[in-house]
């Protein structure tokens, strides 16, 4: 059985808790204390960091490779494209998503974050990307059109976050945060929350 090891609060993991319900598979979740993490963390993952995903003689770390395998694992349903090209495209947006969103969440997730310059830019870098975001869903359900996909779940525990962060969007992104309440009523999602995060949003 496949265990991921999982911190309650943490947006990462919280992607790959919900690929593992959209999956509708056997798994266990071991929650991790982020401010106290066990020394076996450090062991499977060499950056001490989770998720980690662990399946027998398997160890398996950053969100997007686990994401990726579980996908390839149990196919149905299908998250990342059959077609090579579509499925280059959409790893090409997940880089663009790492380096141009999250990396400013990671600021604002670091422990014991005092830079307030650092933590404003941070949040409004990420107003500025997903304003510019925003147009694609006036004519797209999900991220590639009317298919939910693995672009889906990587973005959506930021938009679970976004009050959490004092972030708020203008009128202008109303149509991104339209499709965020779509995302948020799947019921993968809401079974993917923990205690902790479900109080992050009023």
């Amino acid at each position: 059985m496949m265990v991921l090891y999982s911190g309650t609060t943490c947006p990462f993991s919280h992607r790959s808790r919900f690929v593992l319900f959209e999956k509708g598979m056997d798994f266990e979740i071991r929650d991790v204390d982020l401010y106290n993490k066990p020394e076996d963390i450090a062991v499977m993952n060499p950056y001490a960091q989770v998720p980690i995903l662990v399946e027998r003689d398997l160890i398996l770390y950053e969100s997007n490779i686990i994401n990726e395998y579980i996908d390839e694992r149990f196919p149905h349903p299908q998250l990342m494209p059959g077609d090579p090209v579509d499925r280059a495209r959409v790893r090409l947006f997940l880089l663009n998503f790492e380096k141009e969103l999250f990396v400013h969440v990671s600021t604002l997730e670091a422990r014991g974050a005092k830079n307030d310059k650092a933590i404003e830019k941070a949040k409004q870098h990420i107003t500025d990307r997903l304003t510019q975001l925003s147009p694609v869903f006036l004519k797209n359900k999900f991220m590639m059109g009317d298919t939910f996909s693995m672009l889906d779940v990587v973005i959506a525990p930021l938009l679970w976050r976004l009050n959490h962060y004092g972030i708020s969007l203008s009128k202008n992104a109303a149509p991104l945060l339209k499709y965020a309440e779509r995302i948020f009523s799947r019921p993968a999602f809401i079974e993917a929350l923990t205690p902790s995060e479900k109080v992050m949003r009023k």
